[in-house]
C-alpha cells in the first residue's frame, strides 16, 4: 500500500489528574449525571477566568519526553474559534504556533519489521463537551449535550503522514497506549480516553479527514473502508473531494460531514487571559520522574531473567502483565514463568475478556507460581495445570483444594511404569500391531494407561515409557 498516505491526530485525555485544565472541577465525571461537574469557567460564563493546571503541564511534558519530542522553551495558549454546540465559549483554548513540543517518534513493530513513526507536534488543549445521539449521528433527529467533559485536559499528538496501511496505524496507536499507561497519565478503559482523527489520501489525490474515531479497531476499519472508497472513485475517473467524514461503526462506512476546514478558518489568536508558560524549570522537575519505559524494560527482562526477546517483547506490551511475570519469576524458574504467562495465562484471560489487573485479584502471582512449581516437580501434569488454572479463574478456590478435589496430583513414576507393564501384558494384539508398524497401536496402549491413572499420567511421558519397554522385548 505504498500509494496510501496516513497521518493521525490523537487526542489523549489526561484523565488520571484530579481536576480539569483551567478550573477546579473534578475529572471523575464518567459515572456522574450529565452537567454535574461544571462551573462558570468550563461553561464559558462571562467574566470567568481560566487558571492553568500545573499538574496537567507536568504530565504533558512527561509524555513529550517519553515520545522523544523537543520541549519548547515557552508555550502559548490560543483561541481556536469555531461554533459547535459542544463548545460553550464559542471557541476552544488550544495551541497553535507555540505548541508544547515539536518532533519526536514512536517505534512500532509489524511482522518483525521495526519502523519509526515520526511526530510533527504535541500540544495541549481543553476537551469540548460530549454530544449524545438517539441512534447514530446520521439518523438522530436531535442531539443532547453533556458538559461534564468540557475543559478536561487533552494532549493532541500529531504524526507526520508516514504510515502506509491501516495495520500500521493500529500498531502505532497500540504502542502509544502502552507508553501512556507506563507513564500513568491516563486510564485507557475510561470512555473518551483516546480519540483519533485520521487523515488519509491516495498519492496525488485529495486528503480526507475522518473525525472522532473512538477505538483502535474502528480506526483500522474506517481507514480500510476509506481506501477502497477513494480508489473506486479514482478508477471511475472522479476526484476525491477534500472533506471531513464520520465513521459509522454500525454500518462500517464513512459518511460526509462537511467540507474540510483550513487553519485560517479558525482565526487563531493568543488567549488573552493566560500568560505564556516557560518550561525550563518544569522540565528539570519532570525529567527525574520518568519511569522505566517499554524498550528499557524489555532489555532488562532479557538480561535479568534470561528470557527470549520474543517473550520480553510481548510482556512489555502490558505493564500489568510484566509486573505479574516478575512476581511469578521470583518464585519459579523465569523461563518457565514467561512461557506460561505469555502462552497460556494470557490466552485464558483474553478468552474471558479480562486484563492482568483483574488477574492479580483472582489468581495471585504467588498462587500461579505454586502451581508452576508443582508442574516443575512433576507433581501435576501440563494438562492438570491448565485444568486447575481454568477452574481457579472461573470458580475460585484454593490451588491445593482444586487439585485434590479433581484428583490431579500426578501419579509417581514407579506406579506409571507398573501400569505400562500391565497394559502391555493385557493387550497382546496391540503389541503385535506395534511391531507390525501400526502407529495407532502405541496410542491405544497410552489410552489404556490413562484409563488406569484416570487421566493423571502425562501422555507424552507414558508413550516414551511404553516405547522403551516394547523395544526391549
Amino acid at each position: 500500500m505504498d500509494d496510501v498516505i496516513i497521518g493521525l491526530e490523537v487526542h489523549v485525555q489526561l484523565n488520571k489528574l484530579k481536576t480539569k485544565l483551567f478550573c477546579s472541577c473534578p475529572l471523575n465525571y464518567h459515572d456522574s449525571p450529565p452537567n454535574t461537574h461544571v462551573c462558570p469557567v468550563c461553561l464559558g460564563m462571562p467574566g470567568a477566568m481560566p487558571v492553568v493546571n500545573k499538574e496537567a503541564v507536568r504530565a504533558a511534558i512527561k509524555v513529550a519526553l517519553a515520545l522523544n519530542s523537543q520541549i519548547q522553551p515557552f508555550t502559548v495558549f490560543d483561541r481556536k474559534n469555531y461554533f459547535y454546540p459542544d463548545l460553550p465559549k464559542g471557541f476552544q483554548i488550544s495551541q497553535y504556533d507555540k505548541p508544547l513540543a515539536l518532533g519526536g517518534y514512536v517505534t512500532i513493530d509489524l511482522d518483525g519489521v521495526e519502523k519509526k513513526v515520526t511526530l510533527k507536534r504535541i500540544h495541549m488543549e481543553e476537551d469540548p463537551g460530549k454530544l449524545a445521539y438517539k441512534g447514530s449521528i446520521t439518523t438522530a433527529k436531535y442531539s443532547l449535550i453533556d458538559y461534564n467533559r468540557s475543559g478536561a485536559p487533552l494532549l493532541e499528538i500529531v504524526t507526520e503522514p508516514v504510515m502506509n496501511s491501516p495495520r500500521e496505524a493500529r500498531a502505532f496507536l497500540n504502542k502509544l497506549r502502552i507508553i501512556l499507561e507506563y507513564l500513568d497519565v491516563f486510564d485507557a478503559e475510561l470512555e473518551g480516553a483516546m480519540r483519533v482523527d485520521a487523515n488519509i489520501s491516495i498519492a496525488g489525490s485529495g486528503r480526507v479527514e475522518i473525525k472522532n474515531i473512538s477505538s483502535f479497531k474502528g480506526v483500522e476499519r474506517a481507514l480500510s473502508y476509506e481506501i477502497i472508497r477513494q480508489k473506486n472513485l479514482l478508477k471511475a475517473g472522479k476526484k476525491v473531494v477534500r472533506e471531513t467524514r464520520h465513521f459509522d461503526e454500525a454500518q462500517n462506512i464513512t459518511v460526509s460531514l462537511r467540507s474540510k476546514e483550513e487553519e485560517q478558518d479558525y482565526r487563531y489568536f493568543p488567549e488573552p487571559d493566560l500568560v505564556p508558560i516557560y518550561t525550563e524549570k518544569i522540565l528539570e522537575e519532570v525529567k527525574g520522574t520518568l519511569p522505566e519505559m517499554p524498550e528499557e524494560k524489555r532489555e532488562r527482562l532479557k538480561k535479568e531473567y534470561g528470557i527470549s526477546d520474543n517473550y520480553a517483547k510481548v510482556l512489555v506490551m502490558d505493564l500489568k502483565m510484566a509486573e505479574y511475570f516478575e512476581r511469578v519469576a521470583k518464585l519459579v524458574e523465569p523461563k518457565l514463568a514467561a512461557s506460561w504467562v505469555v502462552d497460556v495465562l494470557r490466552g485464558e484471560l483474553n478468552y474471558r475478556n479480562w486484563n492482568f489487573a483483574k488477574c492479580f485479584e483472582i489468581l495471585t502471582p504467588e498462587d500461579f507460581a505454586k502451581l508452576l512449581n508443582y508442574f516443575k516437580e512433576e507433581k501435576i501434569t501440563e494438562k492438570g495445570v491448565v485444568e486447575v488454572l481454568r477452574t481457579k479463574l472461573d470458580l475460585g478456590g484454593k490451588i491445593d483444594e482444586i487439585i485434590n478435589k479433581k484428583g490431579l496430583f500426578a501419579i509417581p513414576k514407579g506406579q506409571i511404569i507398573q501400569f505400562c507393564k500391565e497394559a502391555i501384558e493385557e493387550n497382546p494384539k496391540a503389541v503385535q500391531d506395534y511391531f507390525a508398524g501400526k502407529k495407532q497401536a502405541l496410542n491405544f496402549l497410552v489410552g489404556q494407561v490413562m484409563k488406569k491413572t484416570r487421566g493423571r499420567a502425562d501422555p507424552a511421558d507414558t508413550a516414551k515409557i511404553l516405547e522403551e519397554m516394547l523395544n526391549k522385548q
